[in-house]
């Protein structure tokens, strides 16, 4: 039987089909390729879910379009998304989702603090209002057991019927990636080291 730990190959730029190219040039290009974490190695492999996408490149493109969507086109503030990806990565103990996006929100003003009752699956209390409807609904919604009346009436006033809408997709988008990563077998890269990494007890599932 096959070690399903095992991580998914490495694809060199030059093994790449015309659609992976098309697909690993747009990946490598614009603001996500510019970030405080790795998506390419230094001999041109990608790092993350981004190598994964890449063995299916028509649906890869679709992920990736839905993601730099959600991360530099949404109205939510960058905090309040970047905390969401937190909490989805803490729930679900994504490791490279946790390295990612534990950098994107301390450069967007998220605390070291704030980032460790993230990791507890805790909501801080130093968020806002409209920071704690949102964690308070991507917390229900990966728990599966509905949404209670009170969580969403919070969000509806705090964030709006849109921001309710974006909350609830940048939950099950970034839980879709956790769920790649798994398979793929793709954990955090070797600068992992400047923040400490999510651990199977700071984690929490839903």
């Amino acid at each position: 039987m096959s070690d399903l730990t095992s991580p998914f190959p490495l694809l060199l730029p030059d093994s790449l089909s015309a659609a992976q190219k098309e697909l690993y040039d747009t990946l490598t290009a614009g603001p996500r390729a510019n970030g405080p974490f790795t998506i390419r190695h230094d001999d041109g492999t990608l790092a993350g879910p981004f190598n994964a996408l890449l063995f299916a490149p028509r649906i890869g493109d679709a992920v990736q379009a839905l993601g730099a969507a959600l991360r530099f086109g949404g109205g939510l503030t960058d905090r309040t998304r970047e905390l969401v990806i937190c909490a989805v990565a803490a729930a679900l103990n994504s490791e490279y989702e946790w390295y990612a996006h534990s950098r994107v929100a301390l450069k967007a003003g998220v605390t070291d603090e704030e980032l460790d009752r993230i990791a507890a699956g805790e909501i801080p209390a130093s968020a806002s209002d409209p920071e704690k409807a949102a964690l308070a609904l991507t917390r229900e919604l990966l728990a599966e057991n509905g949404i209670t009346e009170r969580t969403h009436s919070a969000a509806r006033q705090h964030l709006g019927l849109d921001g309710m809408t974006e909350v609830s997709i940048l939950t099950g988008y970034y839980r879709t990636l956790a769920g790649l990563l798994t398979v793929a077998g793709a954990g955090a890269p070797a600068d992992n080291a400047s923040h400490q990494p999510i651990t199977e007890d700071q984690g929490r599932n839903p």
